[in-house]
């Protein structure tokens, strides 16, 4: 009895040795909004979440292997604030990987955003997020595909490690098994030192028979002058014959407690993107205007406004996030919210 006592003992040490090598933190945002969308002649206000961030809820850690070798892993999911919801799909939506990071760079393995997502985040002040979200206008061309610009699953990435005098870069790559939405590639190579940030992306993803590919190209730039941070990115979507092509120019305001943030994009299709076929629903020709303002009460809490039209030509449905769905092509979609986020 006293040996086994005593080997318990011996246990219970060793394995807070173990834990007092490791960081486990709980993180998350709560973020809600009062909103006010249009689209043509149909109204609706709500109360709605993730306006400014999205509402989330994760776990993360790091083991310190030694040798300046790290173990990782990251758990998130969403959370809908409005409702107290989570996501009813997956509950680790968001990300679900595990780590690998030294010298060499860093190896994640499962589910998390792409590089050309994370790409185009940089280069969008709104970051892909709420009524001024510039995702709003990207369309997967009938493929299925998004991925390119989003989360995919059974991911491989490599990152290289920093210390490269502002160079960086990644790539990733998600096998489809057998899915026929989730087989694709992306590679991002970029600059990011002092005022000056410069990026570029590639992406593919395809079918289960890989005989149809869903292209993205994607350049942006930005350069902080203190007073002012432009930028400007450019982005072309292709599959088969229809392409879609998206200039954003857009600005970024420091006033005070917070910042004035506005964007204008302008997307184009090409006629097979507007020609309806078996199959595919087709789409026009949309510009996007989004203005916003955040103040920030401390470094974890912050109040933000912000307002945001699209434009839509011939068959183009798009929407502001939230707004009722389209009825018939070319109308106006807008928005006006109010909101408050809480980091922890």
């Amino acid at each position: 009895m006293k040996k086994a006592l005593i080997a318990l003992a011996v246990l219970g040490l060793t394995g807070g040795a173990a834990v007092a090598q490791s960081s486990v933190t709980l993180f998350g945002v709560i973020d809600a909004d009062m909103k006010y969308v249009k689209t043509g002649d149909v109204k609706l206000k709500k109360l709605d979440s993730s306006g400014l961030n999205t509402s989330r809820i994760g776990v993360r850690g790091t083991e310190d292997l030694g040798g300046g070798l790290k173990a990782g892993f990251w758990l998130e999911s969403e959370v809908f604030a409005d409702t107290g919801a989570a996501d009813s799909t997956r509950f680790w939506g968001r990300r679900a990987t595990v780590s690998l990071s030294g010298d060499f760079g860093e190896v994640r393995l499962g589910r998390n955003k792409t590089v050309s997502r994370l790409h185009l985040e940089d280069f969008d002040p709104f970051t892909f997020t709420g009524l001024g979200s510039v995702g709003a206008i990207y369309s997967n061309l009938g493929s299925g595909n998004g991925t390119a610009y989003g989360r995919a699953d059974n991911l491989v990435s490599y990152s290289l490690p920093g210390g490269l005098s502002g160079f960086y870069g990644g790539v990733d790559i998600s096998a489809g098994e057998g899915t026929g939405t989730n087989k694709g590639q992306s590679v991002r190579v970029g600059y990011k030192n002092g005022p000056l940030h410069v990026s570029g992306a590639y992406a593919s993803t395809s079918n289960a028979a890989d005989n149809d590919k869903f292209k993205l190209t994607s350049i942006g730039a930005a350069y902080d002058f203190g007073v002012a941070r432009p930028s400007l990115s450019y982005s072309e979507n292709k599959f088969m014959a229809r392409k879609q092509q998206i200039l954003t120019a857009s600005v970024t305001v420091p006033l005070g407690q917070g910042q004035f943030v506005a964007a204008y994009t302008d997307a184009k299709a090409n006629t097979a993107a507007e020609t309806a076929a078996t199959g595919y629903t087709p789409i026009g020709d949309a510009k996007l205007l989004a203005l916003g303002y955040v103040y920030n009460l401390s470094k974890r809490t912050a109040l933000y406004t912000t307002y945001s039209q699209i434009d839509n030509k011939g068959a183009a449905k798009f929407l502001v996030a939230g707004a009722p769905a389209a009825t018939a092509g070319g109308l106006k979609s807008s928005g006006f919210d109010v909101g408050v986020k809480h980091s922890f």
